[in-house]
């Protein structure tokens, strides 16, 4: 595989040099891999903390599935298997008709809560047994940027962000999360990312996301946080140059800090075999104590428990939108974050008992 590049999240490209993008209906093509641009702009569309986890009752009631759903206590009485075997047949004669719709970006809203949520769901619950505190925090509606730490040497805990949002938000919000370029030349995980809502880490996909009122997640850390050794576990690393904070401030949209621990130890990254790492065109190759030495079997996450917490958001509204080019403010909102994370970090390690409890 060619090496990947990397695109800096607070790059600062032109933007007159990309072509136009359109919207797209139940397209079966692949979309392009190789070097990966970001998508055109084509306009602007438009308490307390309290812990929630998998075992919480749902505010917004039971969640649509493929098969359409029984009654609402999940019975097959009064015609409830009927149901849903009709509603998966009409889903799979959707998709096989081309009758849905992704958005520019790739999104395909129908296949990612009905599908592909429901694959993520038993290992969010099951495996890892996420407990969510704050979710709260997160706006009802418009646009805001959620800002986590980075960890895992896979990036599981992206994937498990995503499911905290999706399936404990009470307003359904959906969480668009912005990925390095890597993801989106591999074959297959290009094609899941984007139907998941996934785009490139660049200011430009960010902003119109945000523009168009959508919850948008990024990890300033990169390839620094996910590919750390594990002695350095739980210390942060560094956030780049605040670009996401200027895309926040150009759009007016809250930040919201999230702090995630548990992931650190699903793979401890004792070594990095940097020839490998360049042979496969990896940003690095990870060493633990069961890969590759047991083969597949070493690629099997260690079962910790984890908590994602969504912090207070911080408010950039009351900027001017040429307070994006002060660095000074950018520096001083991008150090705010990153120590709001840092605390809550060290509190939830604190308060843990086990790494697998």
């Amino acid at each position: 595989m060619a090496d990947a590049k990397v695109i800096p999240f607070d790059d600062d490209r032109s933007r007159g040099s990309r072509g136009a993008g359109s919207r797209r209906r139940g397209t079966a093509e692949p979309l392009p891999t190789g070097e990966v641009q970001p998508l055109p702009v084509r306009g602007a569309a438009a308490r307390e903390d309290v812990p929630a986890t998998h075992e919480s009752p749902k505010a917004r009631g039971p969640r649509p599935t493929a098969g359409g759903g029984g009654d609402e206590h999940g019975g097959d009485g009064g015609g409830g298997l009927e149901r849903r075997v009709a509603g998966g047949l009409s889903f799979l004669r959707r998709r096989l008709t081309g009758d849905y719709e992704v958005d520019d970006f790739g999104y395909d809203a129908e296949l990612t809560d009905q599908v592909l949520m429901s694959l993520l769901r038993p290992v969010y619950e099951k495996y890892f047994r996420v407990e969510v505190k704050g979710v709260e925090n997160i706006p009802a509606e418009g646009g805001a940027l959620i800002v986590a730490n980075h960890s895992g040497t896979l990036p599981l805990d992206g994937l498990m962000m995503q499911v905290a949002v999706h399936d404990h938000h009470p307003a359904d919000r959906h969480l668009r999360l912005l990925a390095a370029d890597l993801v989106f030349v591999l074959p297959v995980v290009n094609e899941l990312a984007r139907k998941l809502g996934h785009t490139l880490a660049c200011a430009e996909d960010a902003e119109r996301l945000l523009g168009q009122g959508e919850l948008v997640g990024v990890m300033p850390e990169g390839f620094k946080g996910i590919g750390k050794p594990f002695g350095e576990r739980y210390k942060l690393q560094r956030f780049g140059r605040g670009g996401f904070v200027s895309t926040a401030l150009r759009q007016g949209a809250p930040i919201v800090p999230c702090s995630i621990v548990g992931a650190e130890e699903i793979y401890p990254m004792i070594g990095n075999s940097k020839t490998l790492a360049r042979l496969l065109g990896f940003p690095y190759f990870p060493l633990t104590p069961t890969f590759p030495w047991l083969g597949p079997l070493g690629a099997v996450p260690l079962p910790t428990k984890w908590t994602i917490q969504f912090g207070e958001p911080i408010p950039t509204d009351g900027h001017a939108p040429e307070a994006a080019e002060d660095p000074v403010l950018m520096f001083n909102l991008t150090d705010q974050v990153r120590e709001q994370i840092q605390h809550t970090l060290y509190k939830l390690l604190v308060q843990r008992r086990s790494v697998f409890i």
